[in-house]
């Protein structure tokens, strides 16, 4: 059994993707990842990572976007 709890939801605006990030809690083992779901078109992309990976991604993301310009 799992719980899910939603995090976040917006779309793309360059190609429309729909990404949704979610907590899942699972009850066997207490373990918590964070489930990312990009739906494209009918197709639906989902995985799930731990804490650690989610943080090095996250801030790599981060890290990019600090050297771009921000658009407008």
């Amino acid at each position: 059994m799992e719980r899910v709890t939603k995090l976040a939801k917006w779309t793309n605006p360059l190609g429309g993707q729909e990404v949704e990030l979610h907590q899942v809690d699972y009850a066997a083992g207490g373990m918590a990842l964070l489930r990312v779901r990009i739906r494209e078109g009918k197709r639906f992309t989902v995985f799930e990572v731990d804490p650690g990976t989610a943080r090095a991604w996250g801030e790599a993301m981060a890290d990019w976007a600090k050297t771009r310009p921000e658009e407008k």
